[in-house]
């Protein structure tokens, strides 16, 4: 497929996407005191109680303009599979300027990531009594799917980390669309404008951030793990997610990488598109 067919794609993917109205909550519920310290919650539609859990993590190459109202849509698609979801807000880069927001807040995304996972179970326990808080399944897409898979991960950060679980997060496993799984080569790639750049900091600041934020740094985890991806994504490349699950074979772990045919960057959020079925039910695999 030749630069101009595929941008086309991508603008007509990324227009489907984003084209659903927002899908208000049934319930929201604060986890700080920051006005974006909040979590949505979505009962599943069939009624039921008991459902799995599926934490989502929105992305947006962690900048500000990109809030959880974009991935509202895949939160109610999600509990109309029968899942309650609870969609996580974070802290994002502030506007350096108008045309290039800077990535990430450092170490405020991370911060607060961190804070909502371990006040999901007590939050969701008590505004959403239909989910089954020991069954969690972590989601995230692009970014979020970074957020995801470091999420899992923080038992295995250096004790001296804020971050640092000291046991692995009771999760049943993580589902990660379309990572930012891989920091060295999504910064080869130049993914997202240089996001992962941006985030980490330059100089020496930069080496420490990444052994604390880099998912593939943070290897073997233990939780079950899967990455779906489509083939022709052209905002971050395939390329990202091979290195991750590489990377984890090396480390004596196996990461599930299911592909995706004909199929860009946001038809894995879009509940128009079969991708999202398909992402749908990976998160069944683990959460059932």
């Amino acid at each position: 497929m030749s630069d101009s067919a595929a941008r086309d794609r991508d603008d007509a993917e990324t227009e489907s996407a984003l084209a659903h109205p927002v899908v208000a909550p049934d319930r929201t519920a604060a986890y700080g005191d920051h006005p974006d310290q909040v979590i949505d919650f979505y009962a599943p539609r069939d009624g039921r109680t008991a459902a799995p859990l599926v934490v989502l993590l929105h992305g947006g190459a962690w900048r500000a303009p990109y809030d959880r109202a974009h991935v509202s849509p895949l939160a109610d698609f999600l509990a109309r599979r029968g899942f309650a979801v609870a969609s996580v807000e974070y802290r994002r880069g502030g506007e350096e300027g108008a045309a290039s927001p800077v990535a990430g807040r450092w170490p405020e995304t991370l911060d607060d990531v961190a804070a909502a996972l371990d006040a999901v179970p007590a939050l969701a326990a008590r505004e959403l009594p239909e989910a089954d808080v020991r069954r969690i399944v972590v989601t995230g897409h692009s970014a979020g799917g970074h957020l995801a898979l470091w999420a899992a991960a923080r038992h295995v950060l250096p004790e001296g980390s804020p971050w640092h679980l000291p046991a692995p997060p009771p999760l049943r496993g993580v589902v990660a669309l379309a990572p930012i799984a891989d920091f060295a080569t999504a910064v080869e790639l130049g993914v997202c404008g240089g996001a992962v750049t941006q985030l980490l900091g330059e100089g020496g600041e930069s080496a420490d951030r990444t052994a604390q934020a880099d998912p593939t740094a943070l290897l073997p985890t233990g939780i079950a793990t899967a990455i779906v991806h489509g083939e022709e994504d052209i905002v971050v490349p395939l390329a990202v997610s091979e290195a991750y699950v590489d990377a984890a074979a090396k480390s004596g772990e196996m990461v599930g990488l299911t592909l995706l045919g004909d199929v860009g960057h946001f038809p894995l959020i879009d509940p128009a598109a079969d991708a999202c079925a398909i992402v749908a039910e990976e998160i069944t695999q683990l959460a059932w």
